[in-house]
């Protein structure tokens, strides 16, 4: 290795000590002051010992890295310059804290002989993100001394250990690196440290398990990330279990999928007298309300995030772990409940009965019935039943900050399925770049399956700049499904819509648009299908060859 550059010796002691740890994926987005961290990673890339993610705009990447990082539950470094680049990365930063995803920013600074003199592309980093970094530490600039090797194993020891959650919940931390002149050199490849596997076993904290007791008029409700140990404790109580759709645990014979409508029903959600909240519920209004009745009494499962959750501070204990031992409940209250569903989502049948007849005109008759199916307009439900009916284990699925993931939330039957959607702070933004993040993680550890990511028309816009993939970037099986209306309906299911002037309304919330997708589409080289009724959306959904923008026009209301 050139002995010309601290700022290289040192990126390449540091990155290799992350790769130790078990390191596996880099995103870093270009600049001057990352340059040594930059052509680090490419030679550690080049090595075979990590893939690395180059993107321009680093709230991409930022988003990018949360997909990777949430597919693999493993620490993925994220590279920056100074400056605005650095602030760029925040949106990401909070949905990491508030879903527990372990991110590791490593965002480059001048020294300090250059900061608070007015210095080009120079700001307090330090600090920049707040409480939303559960760790950070300042890095002296590396000079031509040389640096303490075993502190920089200890830096990366420390600094991995909590973005991974081994002594508190895992979540985004900041290394902020002083560089200075020269800000590179080459780097040997022969020289590259190599992976020590006995460093990469840390263990995860030990989670203390509290028993619960009387299983009677229990209801297990599990929101997004609580994993597939709700649907197992709801099977041990013999309770109704309340599933999001991004919960992890949407599945099982106690699934009720139209607990809406029955938690608002003074039989069914009136007799609830207990509740064990796993992971953290976002989609409808009855579930907080429930848990804020003075009548029921509330065990919450710590989830993946920093924050309990805990409407209106109503929980009697938040505990670690549960578990339950003793006689499950009243079979009849479980079988009330999973039959009311049922009953709630039963809809006609879309074909008439094969008529198995040699009357030409019954033949002919069923033949038009079933083409009318198939040119049926698109609806909403119609949308998200089809694209969960196509999608299986080897698969993923992520869901935007849109309608359509409360639509699939109403009906989507219980399916052992991963399924994903950035409910941390549920907001529209990067859903396309987290998808793709999702989608190169999955197939990076052997999945052969499709990544599809089903959101509305202004998160699509939202993340627009996440469909550029660079020359030499990989290229994930990817389907943006885009629930085309004209803007965001999701508004008008609020109150203020029935008596907010209409023309207001509009423009301030729903916000139309007539982007042309397929030109955006073709310019950003993705593959363009548009599917505006139901034979065309089952041809769509079976495209699976490449980044493919899938247009599904809607109707408003």
């Amino acid at each position: 290795m050139s002995g010309g550059s601290p700022a290289t010796k040192f990126s390449v002691a540091l990155l290799g000590e992350f790769v130790a740890l078990g390191v596996r994926e880099i995103v870093l987005s270009p600049g001057s002051r990352s340059q040594a961290l930059a052509l680090a990673a490419a030679e550690f890339e080049r090595a075979g010992l990590v893939r690395l993610r180059v993107r321009i705009d680093e709230r991409v990447g930022g988003f990018l890295a949360l997909g990777l990082a949430v597919e693999s539950r493993t620490p993925v470094l994220v590279v920056t310059t100074s400056g605005t680049a650095v602030a760029n990365l925040h949106p990401a930063v909070l949905e990491a804290r508030h879903s527990g995803v372990p991110l590791i920013l490593l965002t480059s600074d001048r020294p300090l002989e250059l900061r608070g003199i007015g210095s080009n592309q120079t700001t307090n980093q330090l600090g920049m993100f707040g409480s939303a970094v559960q760790f950070v530490r300042e890095v002296d600039a590396p000079n031509h001394t040389g640096f303490d090797e075993g502190y920089v194993a200890e830096l990366a020891r420390e600094t991995f250990a909590a973005a991974a959650g081994h002594s508190s919940a895992p979540g985004p931390v900041q290394l902020n690196i002083a560089f200075r002149e020269p800000l590179s050199a080459a780097v040997d490849v022969a020289d590259l440290p190599r992976p020590d596997s006995a460093r990469m076993t840390a263990a995860a904290r030990v989670r203390p398990t509290t028993v619960i007791g009387s299983a009677a008029d229990t209801v297990v409700i599990a929101g997004h990330g609580a994993g597939p140990r709700a649907e197992e404790v709801a099977r041990e109580l013999g309770a109704p279990l309340v599933a999001e759709v991004s919960s992890g645990a949407r599945f099982g014979p106690n699934l009720v999928v139209g607990y809406r409508e029955l938690l608002a029903d003074a039989a069914f959600g009136g007799r609830v007298r207990r509740a064990v909240v796993f992971g953290h519920p976002t989609l409808s209004r009855e579930v907080p309300a429930l848990l804020q009745r003075m009548d029921v009494e509330t065990t919450v499962v710590r989830g993946p995030g920093f924050e309990d959750y805990n409407p209106g501070r109503r929980a009697a204990r938040i505990v670690d772990a549960v578990s339950y031992a003793g006689p499950s409940g009243e079979r009849s209250w479980l079988g009330s409940w999973v039959a009311a569903s049922r009953k709630l989502l039963e809809m006609p049948p879309q074909v008439a009965p094969d008529p198995r007849t040699d009357d030409r005109a019954a033949v002919a008759d069923f033949a038009r019935a079933q083409l009318a199916v198939f040119r049926e307009p698109v609806t909403r439900r119609m949308l998200v039943e089809a694209v969960w009916r196509v999608t299986w284990p080897h698969d993923r699925l992520v869901f935007g900050a849109s309608r359509l993931i409360r639509d699939a939330d109403r009906v989507v039957p219980g399916k052992r399925i991963t399924v994903h959607a950035n409910r941390g702070l549920s907001g529209i933004d990067g859903t396309v770049a987290t998808a793709i993040g999702v989608a190169l993680s999955s197939e990076a550890a052997g999945s052969a399956g499709v990544t599809r990511v089903v959101l509305g028309d202004l998160t699509l816009l939202h993340d627009v700049g996440a469909l550029l993939i660079g020359n030499g970037e990989k290229r994930p099986r990817l389907q943006v499904i885009v629930g085309n209306d004209g803007g965001g309906t999701i508004f008008d299911a609020l109150e203020v819509a029935a008596t907010a002037p209409g023309d207001a309304l509009d423009r301030v919330l729903y916000t139309p648009q007539a982007v042309r997708l397929a030109d955006l589409a073709a310019a950003y080289g993705w593959s363009y299908l548009r599917a505006a009724n139901r034979g065309e959306l089952d041809e769509a959904l079976s495209a699976s060859a490449g980044p493919t923008l899938i247009e599904v026009p809607l109707p408003r209301a």
